[in-house]
């Protein structure tokens, strides 16, 4: 069955660059960012994990993990990771798992069941190993997003989709299209306009069911 929005992430046990780590401990209080890939020494992938990498003070500030799932193993990680910082030009520090059971990907609904690698795989044999996902501290699916091989991934966008989904856990409001921190924010339907008065302050109405007030949590 597919995973969908406010599932429960899948745990796991794996061996990763950091050792072995059960993934929902490894989570703890905070949120965190599974991003995964096809395969190691690949050219769009470096420039993603080194990105991540040239981040880690952003993922701080908003009291979340990072780590990277690849169906390759821990040897070749970390002899991937010296390319990642010599590209980046900054410390890869997060975890990369190792995934060569493809245990992690079919937990995670990034390959089928039946799914093995096949010797002298290619890329493409995983290239649906593409996802970024980010779970809350009580471990469910926030946010999913799936990219195709030649797309490199935002990671600008990732960080503005965590502030949002951040911005709203456990609050009455949803951010518009485009929000970034510190615009205005939309009044759940569910609260009525007196209500969101009462609770936010002064209410923009633009339509009936469209009203924003300012963004304050």
């Amino acid at each position: 069955m597919a995973l969908r929005i406010n599932d429960i992430a899948p745990n796991f046990t794996a061996d990763s660059t950091a050792g072995e780590l059960n993934f929902h401990d490894w989570i703890g209080d905070s949120y965190a960012i599974l991003f995964s890939h096809p395969k190691d020494f690949t050219p769009v992938c470096t420039t993603e994990f080194g990105a991540v990498a040239q981040l880690a003070a952003e993922f701080e500030k908003r009291n979340t993990k990072v780590i990277g799932v690849s169906v390759d193993s821990v040897e070749e990680h970390v002899k991937w990771k010296a390319d990642i910082e010599a590209f980046a030009g900054a410390p890869a520090n997060f975890p990369i798992i190792d995934d060569t059971s493809l245990a992690v990907s079919k937990a995670y609904d990034m390959l089928p069941a039946d799914a093995y690698l096949p010797d002298g795989r290619t890329p493409a044999d995983s290239a649906t190993v593409r996802t970024v996902f980010i779970v809350g501290p009580d471990k469910k699916i926030r946010l999913m997003m799936i990219y195709p091989m030649s797309v490199g991934r935002n990671f600008a966008e990732i960080l503005r989709a965590l502030d949002a989904v951040q911005a709203t856990d456990g609050v009455p409001f949803a951010t518009p299209a485009n929000w970034v921190p510190g615009q205005d924010v939309i009044v759940a339907l569910s609260l009525s306009t007196d209500d969101a008065k009462a609770k936010f302050g002064e209410v923009d109405v633009k339509l009936p069911y469209l009203r924003f007030v300012k963004f304050s949590k």
